[in-house]
């Protein structure tokens, strides 16, 4: 499983996994036995990693308690000690579906140029080509040619695209995708919402009127609500994802541009904080280079554990 992961996504994590791998072979060459001075050079590699001060810390502690009761002897065993607590921590979290019956809500939400509306159009692929009916709705109309954008994606991947002309009230796109998604009886309904509203709007009181707005079709929608993040920002999509969780409460993360940064430990922080699943990860341009995260792969990939069993 964990070869597959890494041989799907090719060399598109190699900067993560470089940096991983260098980091630890460096370390391990300069340091023959666990002091204080190597746990503190092991904590500036997942200071560097962008695992964040909180995680990292307490990796650390956790591990010098393990030195110090003898569980921990050598460098191979710190390293397998680490692996597995990364591990813990991105298995706390279950990424198993919710069954709703149809159409499934999906709001999507996440400030201005992380790739939301590309990270849509991909996901509404993956949808169809499972044989999935989709509609999209563009819910984003203070940014000048959101719409346009979705309905570039809608073209392409071939499914329809609810959109209102000029300064609409995105929550009256959302209302009247949601009334022809039920009379279309389709799958799944895709929402673009705006990362970024005019001085007189506030963006976290404008999802919450949309949340209630969508709620009133259907009682328990929106089914789910997704944060995209760009991978490359670091701490800074952290401090984003708990803004977005705290106004609406979130049930997945979708972290763009993985291929793009040496620092993609940023997933540790982000499913420790918000207790909240990475769903999918980009990897690149393509139409295929949204892929399912595998937590269990990404971590033994980052250990260089990356044949197949």
């Amino acid at each position: 499983m964990s070869g597959g992961f890494w041989k799907k996504t090719g060399s598109a994590l190699s900067k993560t996994r470089s940096y991983f791998s260098s980091g630890f072979d460096s370390l391990f060459a300069r340091k023959k036995q666990i002091d204080d001075e190597m746990l503190e050079a092991l904590e500036g590699l997942l200071l560097g990693a962008d695992l964040g001060v909180s995680v990292t810390q307490r990796l650390i502690a956790d591990l010098k308690e393990s030195v110090n009761r003898k569980e921990v002897k050598d460098l191979a065993a710190l390293k397998e000690n680490l692996r597995k607590s990364l591990s813990e921590i991105l298995s706390k979290v279950s990424t198993e579906e919710v069954v709703f019956s149809a159409p499934i809500v999906t709001l999507f939400v996440g400030v201005n140029g992380v790739g939301k509306t590309t990270s849509i159009g991909k996901i509404a692929s993956a949808l169809k080509a499972d044989g999935k009916k989709v509609l999209l709705a563009a819910a984003d109309t203070f940014r000048a040619g959101a719409a346009n954008q979705l309905s570039i994606w809608g073209e392409r991947v071939g499914v329809d695209v609810i959109r209102h002309h000029g300064d609409a009230d995105p929550s009256a796109v959302a209302y009247d995708a949601v009334s022809a998604g039920l009379a279309r009886k389709v799958d799944h309904i895709l929402i673009d919402t705006a990362g970024r509203l005019q001085t007189k709007h506030n963006l976290m009181e404008e999802l919450k009127k949309m949340t209630r707005v969508i709620s009133k079709q259907i009682p328990d929608a929106p089914h789910r609500k997704i944060l995209v993040l760009d991978a490359t920002t670091g701490q800074n999509a952290l401090s984003q994802a708990e803004h977005f969780q705290k106004a609406i409460g979130l049930t997945g993360i979708v972290l763009t541009k993985l291929d793009g940064t040496g620092k993609g430990g940023i997933v540790v922080p982000i499913v420790e904080t918000l207790a909240v699943p990475v769903l999918y990860v980009g990897i690149g341009e393509g139409l295929q280079d949204l892929i399912p995260f595998n937590p269990e792969a990404f971590i033994s990939g980052l250990f260089s554990e990356t044949t197949d069993p």
